[in-house]
Formats: C-alpha cells, structure tokens, sequence
C-alpha cells in the first residue's frame, strides 16, 4: 500500500454504513468516511476530495473530508469564518453557547472546530466577541 495519513486522495462513496460511508479510495482501496465527521450530505455515487486520516493495523483505512493536522484544519476554519462574516454584513449570530447544529449548517464545521477558529481570529483582533455573536472589529 503505498497511501500515507495526510495525503489527499480522491474518493467515491459506494455505500451506506452504520457508522458512516464505505469509500473507493483512488479507485483502488477501500475506506471508511465517518458520518460523525461529515459536516455535509454526500450520497453513494458522489465523487470527493479526501485526506487519509488513518491506516489501521489491519489495514483499513479511515478517511476525512478535511486536512489531516491542526494548523491546515484552523486556517481553514478562520477563512471560512470571515467569509461568512462578509457575506452576513460583518455579524454572525454565533458564539461559544450556540447550538452545535446551529453552528454545523451554518459553517460547515464542528463547535469545537468553530471556538478554535474563533479563539485564533479573536487574538488576531480581526474580530469581537459579544453576547450577540461575532463581529468584524470596527
């Protein structure tokens, strides 16, 4: 096998699983894509864009839909949050007690994924925090 964790792969959902969705990865090995960790819908048939997450020892293979790595996921989540943030007139009704659903289909991402993210534009005072939510610093 010569996948490694953290490289970008190419997959295609085959089928529904209890725990998530069984994966073709790179039209070759099979994965698992946990539906713990979907922030979207995907459906069987859909082509994607993955990153190896984990080689099992007995060989199967755990994917994400998002970078493998701290640093690769944050940034990511930051942009998201200030793209949102431009497209709502610089305020977004989130904060650290939304519902985590709230927060899933509004960005995409996991509330602990979304405080990281808040957390690193707030000391970056590109944004405020309030009561209300989130805010382009004026």
């Amino acid at each position: 096998m010569d996948l490694k964790v953290g490289d970008k792969v190419d997959l295609i959902v085959v089928r529904k699983a209890g725990i998530g969705f069984t994966v073709l990865i790179e039209e070759e090995y099979e994965g698992m894509l946990y539906r713990n960790e979907l922030y979207q819908k995907i459906e069987e048939g859909q082509r994607l864009v993955g990153y190896v997450k984990k080689i099992r020892d007995d060989e199967k293979i755990d994917v994400s839909l998002q970078a493998v790595g701290f640093k690769q996921t944050i940034v990511k989540n930051e942009i998201t949050i200030l793209n949102a943030l431009r497209q709502h007139d610089g305020v977004l009704a989130l904060h650290d007690k939304s519902d985590p659903n709230d927060i899933k289909y509004q960005l995409g991402m996991s509330k602990k994924a979304f405080k990281s993210a808040v957390g690193g534009l707030f000391r970056q005072k590109l944004i405020a925090i309030s009561d209300e939510g989130i805010s382009f610093v004026k």
